[in-house]
């Protein structure tokens, strides 16, 4: 099936955690985007299928937009296998007349956490043929699993696996992550034992240019700087007329409207189609995301301005140029996002536009604190009573 896929040889990272994972390990990934984790638990997950006609596997991701994108590549591949293996989401997306025929058919049961928490686990019994053969746990962009929220996940994860041994089963945990400052410490803490870390990448890594931009003063009394969103505008409509393929990031869901809309209306006035820039965050419907990100993928979308929505590993094509328009945050967000351009097209551009704020203002007058520091640490707390307590 991987001789099919141009794929002759695995990369350091994946053999290694493909061989920890077959030997009955549990293992964490972390390596950069676009380095193929993916396959890291898709080849012992189908490995496991094919060798065991009542394996089951479940997949979480934090957002939908990453679960809906695993389906059609895992789909891709049990079909190439000849496999009888249904692999379904189970999400809120997931109309109410479909869902009893994914809880008795899906081998591979893809969802998120809220819905493990508020639409599996509390009907564990209903779940019962699921639970009692569950193999595999994998736990993709596991460094998005941090603070309250993460805590949250680290008991729910402690639910899941009281319920699994309830049935007889003791399931595997393969989880990936971006680089973050302690994947194995964050991981070990959210799924409740040991967990061997492979961190040693051995995919190659394009050429990236990096470029602080800060917008020029329109007062110098008051600091004021001219609009991040505007001189992003700029630049977007800047790399369209070159042909480049570029996603815009912004922090609000206000800013991606009004963003789209004046990069439509410069494309229709520069004579390219309006429906070639598309926004992208959450409140869409599930049909218009998945719209979104096929026609990205196919090319028909040029640009996109999104939130974080789009932060995570989707795959949403082979982007040449990334905006961010303002500083995300962390350090771990920005390498994040910037880490969705250049996924096979070679060299790629990432520029960060600061605002006026006192924090964009920093980074961008001292770019050495963000080149030479490491990336944060992810912490969570389970046993913080208010947090145990519910």
């Amino acid at each position: 099936a991987l001789s099919a896929q141009g794929i002759g040889q695995l990369y350091r990272h994946q053999a290694v955690a493909i061989e920890r994972a077959l030997s009955g390990e549990h293992v964490v990934v972390v390596s950069p985007t676009a380095s193929g984790k993916t396959l890291c638990y898709n080849l012992p997950v189908l490995q496991a299928l094919l060798e065991d006609p009542e394996a089951r596997a479940l997949y979480l991701f934090p957002t939908k937009a990453l679960a809906h994108d695993q389906v059609a590549r895992l789909r891709a591949q049990v079909d190439s296998l000849g496999l009888e293996a249904a692999v379904a989401a189970y999400d809120g997306d997931t109309p109410s007349a479909q869902r009893s025929r994914v809880r008795n058919a899906a081998r591979v049961l893809i969802s998120n956490p809220d819905m493990l928490h508020l639409g599996i686990l509390p009907h564990h019994p209903n779940w019962h043929a699921f639970f009692s053969h569950l193999r595999y746990v994998v736990l993709d962009e596991i460094h998005s699993y941090r603070g309250v929220f993460g805590s949250h996940v680290a008991n729910v994860m402690r639910r899941l696996c009281r319920i699994c041994r309830f049935y007889g089963s003791d399931p595997q945990f393969i989880c990936c992550s971006a680089t973050i400052g302690n994947p194995q410490d964050l991981t070990e803490r959210i799924v409740g034992r040991p967990v061997p870390l492979v961190a040693r990448n051995g995919a190659p890594t394009e050429r990236r240019t990096v470029l602080f931009y800060n917008p020029p003063l329109v007062d110098r009394y008051l600091g004021i700087r001219r609009s991040a969103l505007w001189a992003a505008r700029d630049q977007a409509n800047h790399l369209l007329e070159r042909g480049l393929q570029i996603v815009v990031f912004t922090r609000s869901r206000l800013a991606v409207e009004q963003l789209t809309i004046q990069l439509r209306r410069d494309a229709r006035e520069r004579g390219r189609s309006g429906e070639q820039v598309r926004g992208y965050r959450g409140g869409y419907l599930a049909r218009e995301r998945r719209e979104i990100e096929e026609d990205l993928r196919d090319g028909r979308v040029r640009c996109v301005v999104a939130t974080s929505a789009l932060e995570l590993g989707v795959d949403i094509g082979t982007l040449s140029a990334c905006l961010l328009v303002g500083y995300p945050g962390s350090i771990a967000s920005t390498w994040q996002r910037i880490g969705r351009v250049g996924r096979g097209t070679g060299r790629s551009l990432a520029v960060l536009i600061a605002d006026s704020s006192p924090t964009d203002q920093y980074l961008v007058t001292h770019p050495d604190y963000f080149f030479d520091r490491s990336v944060e640490r992810a912490l969570v707390n389970p046993d913080n009573l208010h947090v145990l307590l519910n």
